[in-house]
């Protein structure tokens, strides 16, 4: 019995040995799977640079004033119109009470070749007694301020106001040689003598930046192109239908 024990045992250690042996060389014990590599994150993609912005173009003018190109400041021989059929009847203009040599007729927006007028405005279309008042030692009547602001004041998208004073701010600046100061006699000047005297009464302002008018053989109206900043500048369009008379009748007051 002990002898089949012993060749057991035998048997078993055999058995075992030839086991570890083949799993040494093995290629039959498990192995563990390879750990699994983490992907990397993926990164983000840059959004695409957005265009540049165009920088948006800012006039140094005010907003107010856009619409039209240049003032006119038109200045009527007084005498002359009351000599008309039109100003015959006008005794708030024409009395005998009223020594009036230049007045103003108008400050009007204009066009290169042309003039807005009658434009739509959110002032009201009536000036107020008060303001228009304040404007008669430039314009001789009250339904004159009106008619202006209607017809052209509307025009500069300026306020009644603003309007107003910019048209004082343009008289105040001009200088009137002492031929077309006073009324008290009749004079005889040709067109060119009237601009050259303007022209040498105020420095900066430049023949063509002025337009005579005449009715037949009388001074009827000295026009004066600005810029908005009131700077003078060459007159265009219907301003340069000048008169050019030798001998011009600027008539006396009544």
């Amino acid at each position: 019995m002990r002898r089949y024990t012993g060749f057991v045992a035998l048997a078993l250690m055999m058995v075992l040995s030839l086991w570890f042996g083949l799993g040494e060389k093995g290629g039959n014990r498990l192995t563990p799977p390879p750990a699994t590599q983490q992907q990397p994150a993926p990164t983000a993609q840059p959004k695409p640079a957005r265009p540049a912005e165009k920088p948006v173009q800012k006039t140094s003018l005010p907003a107010t004033e856009q619409g039209f190109d240049y003032y006119v400041l038109s200045l009527s021989w007084s005498p002359s119109y009351c000599q008309s059929d039109e100003g015959a009847g006008n005794r708030q203009q024409c009395g005998s009470n009223r020594d009036l040599s230049l007045v103003v007729h108008g400050f009007w927006p204009q066009f290169v070749d042309g003039y807005p007028q009658f434009c739509g405005s959110s002032e009201p279309e009536r000036v107020p007694d008060d303001l228009a008042r304040r404007q008669l030692d430039l314009l001789p009547t009250v339904g004159l301020v009106g008619h202006q602001w209607r017809k052209h004041g509307t025009c500069s998208n300026l306020s009644q106001r603003a309007y107003f004073a910019k048209l004082r701010a343009a008289w105040n600046q001009l200088k009137l040689p002492s031929d077309l100061s006073s009324a008290g006699q009749q004079k005889t000047l040709s067109t060119d003598r009237i601009v050259s005297q303007l022209t040498a009464a105020n420095p900066g302002l430049i023949a063509s930046a002025i337009d005579v008018t005449c009715d037949g053989s009388k001074l009827d109206e000295i026009r004066i192109c600005l810029n908005k900043d009131l700077s003078y500048r060459e007159c265009s369009g219907d301003n340069r239908r000048v008169c050019r008379r030798d001998r011009l009748v600027l008539p006396a007051a009544p």
